[in-house]
């Protein structure tokens, strides 16, 4: 097996994956607040659980090794061709989507990142 190199495991630990768990916590937050819509409790309760499991794998096993590989893909292109410019900026985006998300949901409600559709009334 291959051995990732040091700076690789520290994106992954210390920014990658803690960015894919907030966005975890959001998307648990848009099924809270879409769960309000069924009036049952078990069901409600059942709903909450089963989306949250889902969630919960499809960031540990599709969205955080993708975006892993996609961090490990920039690192290789960029000091091949711009020292590690290209990882930087792929990162400060991601940040920066992730905390504009998170300020939407703190001071405006989930409901602010839902189409009008979506919302509860």
């Amino acid at each position: 097996m291959r051995r990732m190199a040091k700076s690789t495991v520290n994106v992954r630990i210390y920014y990658v994956l803690p960015c894919c768990m907030l966005l975890l916590h959001l998307v648990n937050a848009l099924v809270e607040y879409q769960a309000q819509r069924i009036p049952e409790p078990v069901l409600r309760t059942t709903f909450v659980m089963g989306m949250v499991l889902v969630g919960s794998s499809m960031v540990a096993f599709l969205i955080s090794p993708r975006l892993e590989q996609f961090v490990r893909w920039l690192q290789r292109t960029s000091r091949a061709q711009a020292g590690g410019l290209g990882e930087g900026i792929f990162l400060l985006v991601l940040g920066a989507v992730v905390f504009w998300l998170f300020h939407r949901m703190v001071n405006y409600g989930i409901e602010s990142l839902l189409p009008v559709e979506w919302r509860v009334l």
